[in-house]
């Protein structure tokens, strides 16, 4: 049973700063760009990198909901001239500050180790070979994408699993940190000599483990608010479970952390987490989330982990892209709607730019949740700032697209 000794966070100061740590308790404004830009992601630790197009990538998505005046041709810049971001993994592909690259050593280490094997047993034959032609050819001829490399081995249609042995070298010394991603044309990945992509500042740092481990604790704490031992290490998934758990034990002996209960949204399951008392001290001043309607990307960081979000919101959601279409609830790609603290509905569009149109398929709000005409002008702008966002001018509703809450 949970202890009533510790504290309570509500479940209202408890999306409130959740919503505040995920850059979506304020005002978005901003200019989107340079230093702005590098201080939202800096906010949020990354932004995961999806290649699904249907209204805009994933990653774009996830910085016009903090910043209106965010356009796609202001990240380019930052990745490929600055330097101030970097590609690499996190829980899935992201964009991560580059000055917290030095950390990423571990991984790069970690990943050698456990991808070797498991590469091997997915039976890539012949990848391992083709380490050293990759490297020259990167060498003496500079970046490369994967059709430049393995000229004479078999190409496939399929996905992952079809990679020609020269992609998989690629793909690996990437993962390991050997070769970083300079790039991309189109959404294909552009590959160099690490050296050249990560100023040396942030290249030849080399911290030991313990200090990657202290590190991924204390800044995945701060960004989400509040979290588990497992959510903190899933975070930046650069370490292990146990070493996040080992990590909080230590932390909460010497009171750099502390212990509370979090109410859940149904009101009566408590949760136990960890808090910086700083943290605490901080939620009383935190402002209310603006009113405005927001449609969220499915990969937006305060939905990435989906129980958590359901816990935290009340809010179910399964993406439906991998469900047969016969047996989707919703659809191939639905859009989570937020307002103010509320995850208000779920909405189904897709732009068709050589029409000129954003095209709403369905809108479902979630139970309670009356689709006033209040709420639906709000929609409705929202709907219109998306369009113009994703290249279209106008926004065009099926006949039946007000649905009703699915049980």
């Amino acid at each position: 049973m949970t202890s009533r000794a510790l504290p309570l966070l509500s479940n209202h100061d408890a999306r409130a700063l959740f919503l505040e740590r995920h850059g979506l308790g304020e005002i978005p404004k901003g200019p989107a760009k340079g230093d702005d830009l590098n201080a939202v992601i800096d906010k949020l630790g990354f932004v995961q990198v999806d290649s699904i197009n249907t209204v805009a990538r994933a990653h774009h998505m996830i910085l016009a909901a903090r910043r209106p005046a965010y356009r796609e041709k202001n990240l380019k810049p930052l990745l490929e001239k600055q330097r101030s971001l970097f590609e690499h993994w996190t829980h899935d592909a992201s964009i991560i500050p580059t000055e917290f690259f030095p950390h990423w050593q571990l991984k790069f280490r970690r990943d050698r180790e456990r991808l070797i094997s498991r590469w091997r047993n997915w039976r890539r034959d012949g990848f391992e070979e083709k380490f050293e032609a990759v490297r020259k050819q990167i060498s003496d001829h500079g970046p490369v994408t994967s059709g430049d490399v393995g000229g004479d081995e078999e190409r496939k249609s399929g996905g992952w699993w079809d990679w020609h042995p020269s992609k998989t070298a690629l793909e690996f010394l990437w993962r390991s940190g050997e070769l970083s991603v300079s790039g991309r044309n189109g959404f294909q990945k552009v590959y160099d000599l690490t050296e050249r992509v990560i100023p040396e500042p942030h290249r030849l740092h080399l911290p030991d483990p313990e200090e990657t481990i202290d590190w991924a604790c204390r800044s995945a704490l701060a960004r989400l608010g509040f979290g588990t031992s497992g959510e903190i290490a899933a975070f930046w998934d650069l370490i292990t479970p146990e070493e996040a758990k080992q990590w909080c034990s230590r932390a909460l002996a010497s009171g750099d952390i502390q212990e509370v209960e979090v109410a859940c949204a149904d009101g009566r399951t408590l949760r136990k987490v960890f808090v910086f008392p700083e943290t605490l001290a901080e939620i009383p001043d935190l402002p209310a989330a603006p009113a405005r309607v927001r449609i969220l990307s499915p990969f937006d960081p305060m939905l990435r982990d989906r129980k958590r979000a359901e816990r935290l919101f009340g809010f179910h959601y399964r993406i439906e892209v991998f469900v047969p279409e016969p047996k989707r609830q919703y659809g191939y790609y639905v859009f989570p709607v937020l307002e103010g603290d509320r995850l208000v509905g779920r909405i189904d569009m897709k732009a068709f730019r050589d029409e000129d149109r954003l095209h709403v398929r369905a809108f479902w709000p979630e139970q309670g949740v009356r689709p006033s005409k209040g709420r639906l002008q709000k929609l409705a702008s929202e709907l219109d700032r998306i369009a113009r966002f994703s290249g279209c001018s106008t926004v065009t509703y099926e006949q039946d697209w007000l649905r009703e809450p699915v049980a």
